[in-house]
């Protein structure tokens, strides 16, 4: 799917307006774009979730947050939507049963985990995170989410990275990102 198709033009614009960007961070060469100062906005924060739960609103029945910038957005939008909010974690994170899957990153891999228990019976999930940039934790994500006994609507995320494409390893699942940088 597209960007920011039907959903509210004012989003884009608070999210921008509140983006800061760290030049060399993490490491020399990159320009990271940090999302804090529309963390810290109040009333724009707010704005910006109640802006997505409006479009989202009987659309899914769970909130899939991708550890950790996701759960920053997936836990205010879970509340406002009225439905559950599923943590995908890193390794070792979750307590008690979990299920894995692991994806390949530039150097490595890494591995991801959820608590089946959380994800069984919802149809409909909408995995949400702050970027998307190589695509590789989002489509590991869809997969373990799946494996778990859910089904998953759509990914959401704030910013985009074009360049990357990372869209490219999604499959079909419908994507949107509100910011392409």
């Amino acid at each position: 799917m597209n960007t920011a198709v039907d959903f509210d033009p004012r989003l884009h614009q608070i999210i921008t307006s509140h983006l800061a960007e760290i030049p060399d961070f993490p490491q020399p060469g990159v320009l990271f774009r940090d999302f804090s100062p529309l963390l810290a906005s109040g009333d724009p924060f707010r704005e910006l979730i109640a802006g997505i739960a409006q479009h989202y609103r009987g659309r899914v029945n769970a909130v899939a947050g991708l550890e950790s910038r996701g759960f920053i957005l997936s836990s205010p939008l879970a509340v406002e939507l009225g439905v559950p909010m599923i943590m995908v974690r890193k390794a070792g994170k979750l307590p008690g049963h979990v299920i894995s899957e692991s994806y390949d990153l530039e150097y490595g891999s890494a591995t991801i985990q959820v608590q089946p228990e959380t994800v069984q019976g919802f149809d409909s999930i909408l995995v949400v995170d702050d970027l998307l940039a190589t695509g590789g934790t989002a489509a590991a994500s869809v997969k373990l989410l799946e494996k778990a006994g859910g089904h998953v609507s759509e990914i959401l995320v704030l910013m985009e990275l074009k360049a990357l494409n990372g869209r490219k390893h999604l499959g079909n699942t419908p994507f949107h990102s509100l910011v392409e940088l």
